[in-house]
């Protein structure tokens, strides 16, 4: 999975920075959420068997990780895993993307001598990440900026047998650094409705594992 950087002013991460650097520990995650297709009306979800694309197959050690942060937001969802020997009833694909960009700010600005101003380390994220302070005390013009992430994890529920999509969602968050809880917290974000149509774009709120 690619990592596209992207440059955007962004109020709401120098909040999620300003709770960062006061040692504030995030429990709950607020997501933006897309939902597609409708559930048909009277199926039980039934047993489920996840499906993998070559690309995710190639990166075997990370699509394992990432199924097993979902594999709770489906069994709360009423779907159960597939037995050995069974036959699935739908089979499901989850995937996760991670985006870095900057908040920037034109104006004069105070650098230092520790701050988001300073300069950052080249934070990045697979599945583990980096991030560092630079040192620049003084006075500036410019463009201050410091690094945030977007996650966002998309769920696709297709019939086992004919392999058509039942149900669609995307759930999208912003944060100032990755937490091992987001792909989990972003899958029940989710499917957090499911398997009720429901307004699209909407705001989920969801507790973060602990």
């Amino acid at each position: 999975m690619t990592n596209p950087t992207t440059t955007r002013r962004a109020p709401v991460a120098l909040l999620a920075a300003m709770l960062l650097l006061s040692g504030c520990a995030a429990t709950r995650l607020d997501a933006n959420v897309n939902t597609h297709g409708q559930w048909p009306v009277g199926r039980a979800p039934g047993s489920f068997a996840f499906e993998r694309l070559p690309s995710q197959m190639a990166q075997a050690q990370e699509q394992d990780r990432l199924e097993a942060e979902a594999a709770p937001a489906l069994v709360r969802a009423g779907f159960r895993p597939v037995t050995a020997g069974e036959m699935p009833s739908v089979r499901v694909q989850v995937a996760a993307r991670t985006s870095q960009g900057q908040v920037v700010y034109a104006g004069p600005y105070y650098g230092g001598p520790w701050g988001p101003w300073g300069g950052w380390g080249g934070a990045r994220w697979g599945y583990g990440a980096g991030w560092g302070w630079g040192y620049g005390a003084g006075w500036g013009w410019g463009t201050p900026a410091y690094s945030y992430y977007l996650f966002e994890v998309a769920v696709l529920i297709l019939d086992a047998q004919t392999q058509q999509p039942l149900y669609e969602s995307r759930a999208q968050s912003e944060g100032s650094y990755p937490d091992d809880g987001t792909w989990a917290a972003l899958s029940a974000a989710a499917l957090k409705d499911f398997p009720y149509p429901a307004v699209s774009p909407r705001r989920v709120t969801v507790d973060l594992p602990k």
